[in-house]
């Protein structure tokens, strides 16, 4: 017997799966669901043992089929008034409450009840299930399982990426590059201010270079349409700096994103902000040769800007029976990295949607989760039928 997809949503919301720490314990129940239905599974751990992707295959195992790609990891719920315990799944008024049941653990739950389903089916092409750690955090836990598989010689054709568009078929997401400016300054006695240099100060300026490149891009920039914002993006998220109020600072520490639309290069973005970086200290290096603006990648990933023809897109459209308009979705996934890595025609569709994610009283409607069961159900049959 097969168990609901519901019934195994709740043991995955039972894992507290926050990113950075460990989810081998869902693995470890998801090996126990997929081994004996005869998967081959693998696992990709993290240096430090703690946490790891898992790659499962169901049916052949020549080339081609489809990957279903969900992450394992949550975003905290501390701090947030959950009228239910987050990490038990609670059902009420058609809606199932609990952390990562919009985003994603509802897709995995799916994605694992069909697999158990495929199983059973004689298919000619096979089905790959791809689950990640540390996706929340930047996209950063896929990338290990991703490089095995590139070394490949043959892999699969297609990808799903079930984070939740409320079964909408989105064909692309903006691409991400968290980046660190460290602001150095000198340091020196408030009440003689004008004989240092600081470092706020110059975080200020830059930030209003920041607001200034961002006042461009929104009038000159590269456009597409299908984005709520239309533009690429430069957003300053976090500024620290300072010891007391009678030291002039010499250290601040601004943190800083850039979402780049496909029509624009984010290296070049970034090229001109550092530009403007080093034109606010180039006036001050003479009386202070240590004066900068290091700025420093901290995490990204590519953008996804799949073509409405593509494979991915005809197989969706097939398998939900449906015309409606393809979207691009604001938040990003690990969909760019399977494209541009693998070269994989990918697509991003799942159950919920994004604005229950992140917040207390998360959760996914047991009709989406229906729905995507039904639209697995197809894609099984599809694959029974052949190559994808």
């Amino acid at each position: 017997m097969i168990p609901a997809t519901p019934d195994i949503l709740a043991r995955l919301v039972a894992e507290p799966t926050v990113s950075r720490t460990s989810n081998l314990a869902l693995l470890d129940y998801v090996e126990g669901l997929l081994r004996p239905a005869g998967a081959r599974i693998e696992r990709f751990s993290h240096p430090d043992g703690s946490r790891a992707n898992l790659w499962a295959t169901i049916g052949s195992e020549g080339p081609g089929g489809v990957v279903l790609s969900g992450h394992t990891d949550v975003v905290p719920a501390e701090g947030q008034d959950w009228s239910t315990d987050p990490f038990r799944l609670a059902e009420r008024d058609g809606r199932l409450y609990g952390r990562g049941t919009a985003d994603m653990k509802g897709f995995v739950a799916a994605a694992l009840h069909a697999a158990l389903f495929a199983a059973t089916r004689p298919l000619k092409a096979p089905l790959h299930l791809a689950l990640s750690y540390d996706e929340e955090i930047g996209c950063l836990g896929v990338r290990g399982m991703i490089e095995a598989l590139a070394k490949r010689p043959a892999g699969p054709a297609l990808c799903i990426v079930g984070e939740p568009t409320g079964l909408r078929i989105a064909s692309g997401h903006k691409g991400k590059l968290a980046l660190k400016a460290c602001c150095r300054g000198e340091a020196g006695h408030s009440a003689l201010a004008p004989k240092a240099l600081n470092a706020l100060h110059l975080g200020a300026a830059f930030i209003t270079t920041l607001q200034a490149r961002q006042d461009m891009l929104a009038a000159r920039g590269a456009r597409d349409p299908d984005y709520d914002i239309p533009y690429s993006t430069i957003h300053a998220g976090l500024m620290h700096g300072g010891t007391a109020l009678n030291v002039v600072p010499s250290l601040c520490e601004i943190d800083f994103e850039i979402r780049n639309i496909a029509g624009d290069d984010p290296g070049r973005i970034l090229a001109d902000i550092r530009g403007d970086a080093e034109a606010i200290v180039a006036p001050h290096r003479g009386r202070f040769p240590m004066a900068c603006i290091e700025i420093e990648p901290v995490s990204g990933y590519p953008g996804l800007d799949t073509p409405s023809d593509a494979p991915a897109i005809r197989l969706l459209r097939r398998i939900l029976a449906t015309d409606e308009p393809i979207i691009k979705v604001a938040f990003g996934t690990e969909g760019g990295l399977f494209h541009q890595d693998l070269g994989l025609s990918t697509a991003v569709c799942g159950p919920g949607f994004m604005e229950q994610g992140h917040k207390a009283d998360e959760f996914v409607s047991i009709e989406q989760l229906d729905r995507c069961d039904a639209m697995l159900a197809r894609l099984v049959a599809e694959l029974e039928r052949g190559p994808a």
